[in-house]
This record gives C-alpha cells, sequence and structure tokens, in this order.
C-alpha cells in the first residue's frame, strides 16, 4: 500500500468523502415517480447509484439490456452469475419505450456479458440502439459494452449503429485484471478500445475503479495505455465491495490523489477526465458528446 496516495481504512465505516447527499429537485421527482409509475428498469435505481439525482437533474438514465445474469464472475460486480434466462427479443422496444416516458435527453445503455449466445448478444445491442433511435430521435446515446471475446464481427454491429460514445471498462491495472475481471484480459480490452476508434467510433471512453490494491504508477499506466490507443475520455472513481463475498477493499483513495490523476489525465490529452471517490462510468456521461 502506497500511503502517499491513500488513506487508512476507517476502523468503523467510511470515510467522510464518501457520504452521499440525497437525491432532490423537481427532475428527479418527477422522474422517480414516472420510474414507480411505469415499473421501468433502470441502473440507475437497482443499482442504487450515488449520483442518481445529479443525472436525472441532467436528463440522463442507465438502462441494462439483456437479463440481470451474466455468464461472467468477476470479483467486484454485484450482478448475479450463472445461467442467464432466454433473450427477450422485444427488450429494444421496451428501452426504447422507457426513455420516451421518462424524456431522458441521453441515455447510456449497458449489458452483462452473454458469452453463452452465439453473437454475443451484439444483434440485441444493434437492434436496442435502432429502436431508441426510432422512437428517440433527438435522444444521444452511450454504449458501455462488454468486450465480445474481441470479436470483430461482433463489435462491427455497434460501429454500424454508431452511438455518439462507446464505452468499455478496463476496470482495473493490468496486475489485477485476472483477480479483478476472471475471463477477461487487459489487452483484449485495449484492443477492442483502438478497434473501435479505428472503425470511426468517434468518442471512446473506458473507466478503471481504485482502491484493489493498486499502485499510482500502475494507475497512471493503465492510463497511458488508453491514450495511446486513443481513448478520449476516461473516468476514475472508488471500488466499493457490493457484499462480503466480492473483493475487500484494500484502500479509500484520498480526494487529493483523484485530483492528482485528474491533472495528469488532461496533461495526457484525454478530451473529458472524471475523476473521484463517487464517480461512476456514466457519470457526466451527458458532457462527454461535446
Amino acid at each position: 500500500m502506497h500511503t502517499e496516495t491513500t488513506n487508512v481504512l476507517p476502523p468503523n465505516g467510511k470515510p467522510k468523502w464518501l457520504k452521499v447527499k440525497l437525491p432532490i429537485g423537481q427532475k428527479y421527482t418527477e422522474l422517480r415517480g414516472l420510474v414507480d409509475k411505469y415499473k421501468l428498469n433502470t441502473i440507475c435505481t437497482s443499482g442504487s447509484c450515488p449520483n442518481m439525482g445529479e443525472c436525472w437533474g441532467e436528463g440522463t438514465a442507465t438502462f441494462m439490456i439483456l437479463g440481470n445474469i451474466c455468464t461472467r464472475s468477476c470479483g467486484f460486480c454485484g450482478v448475479k452469475t450463472g445461467r442467464p434466462e432466454t433473450v427477450d427479443w422485444d427488450e429494444p422496444e421496451k428501452v426504447a419505450r422507457s426513455i420516451k416516458i421518462m424524456r431522458i435527453k441521453h441515455a447510456v445503455i449497458t449489458s452483462v456479458d452473454r458469452d453463452d449466445l452465439k453473437d454475443m448478444g451484439s444483434i440485441i445491442w444493434l437492434e436496442t440502439v435502432e429502436a431508441i433511435r426510432r422512437m428517440n430521435p433527438e435522444t444521444t446515446l452511450e454504449t458501455l459494452i462488454p468486450d465480445f471475446q474481441g470479436i470483430h464481427r461482433h463489435i462491427d454491429r455497434i460501429v454500424e449503429a454508431n452511438p455518439e460514445v462507446v464505452s468499455h471498462n478496463m476496470e482495473t491495472v493490468r496486475r489485477l485484471t485476472r483477480e479483478v475481471r476472471i475471463q477477461a484480459k487487459y489487452d483484449r480490452s485495449l484492443e477492442v478500445l483502438r478497434y473501435l476508434k479505428e472503425k470511426g467510433i468517434r468518442r471512446t471512453k473506458s473507466g478503471i475503479m481504485l482502491g484493489l490494491g493498486e499502485t499510482e504508477a500502475e494507475v497512471i499506466e493503465t492510463m497511458q495505455d488508453l491514450r495511446n490507443a486513443n481513448v478520449d475520455i476516461v473516468t476514475l472513481g472508488q471500488y466499493l465491495q457490493p457484499t462480503k463475498k466480492h473483493l475487500p477493499v484494500k484502500e479509500f483513495i484520498t480526494p487529493e490523489q483523484f485530483e492528482k490523476y485528474e491533472r495528469i489525465g488532461k496533461e495526457m490529452g484525454f478530451r473529458h477526465v472524471e475523476s473521484g471517490a463517487l464517480v461512476r462510468s456514466s457519470y457526466h456521461a451527458e458532457k462527454h458528446i461535446l
């Protein structure tokens, strides 16, 4: 552990900078009412995102497709692992309708990994973006995609859909990848991001969780790897353990260290750097299309 970059684990709970303000505001209240009334499914609510109030206030929301059971068993993720349900081919229209009901200005779409499917779920991905475009022509989109095992014909469907931003998260540094993302590969994720840019995606994005035992040098190396792959946007946030069965938090990164990473990222040439304890993949997503 590098004491220069971290804070000692508090004996009772989390440090003060991780306290979250309750969501407030007219826009949040309105959207909360629509979600409850129509039983809409958003990651914002099901994932208890700390930034829900702020994002909803900006007209941004995140939706997860392809079910809620993942074929992978990442050590950091609270999503259930197992045998996924049958694909719901009506899901693209349902998601598009939810966005219309909520009058979302910028939507982030993500999914579980579906390694059980021949197309890795890429067809549903394409159909979802197309349905949203038809029903919500003014809504801008970010797709937070899995790696599709690096298979180009599946990634090409995302390229065909051509959302304003395509994101794929590295999640952690090279040394910890095997422990944190058991079925994923560090270099494969970099290659996915590089390929997306080469195929003409205008904005690419990736995110890293901190507090899993990485060093400052490793974080900076990962950020540089992302810039070398021509990634435009990077997010850095504090890892928080979903349950006691998941990987433990090794350290709480200080606000000062997050500010340092933000400065370093901007010096590297990233178009946008979101760096802070409560930052998540879709934080300030509506600003990343600019």
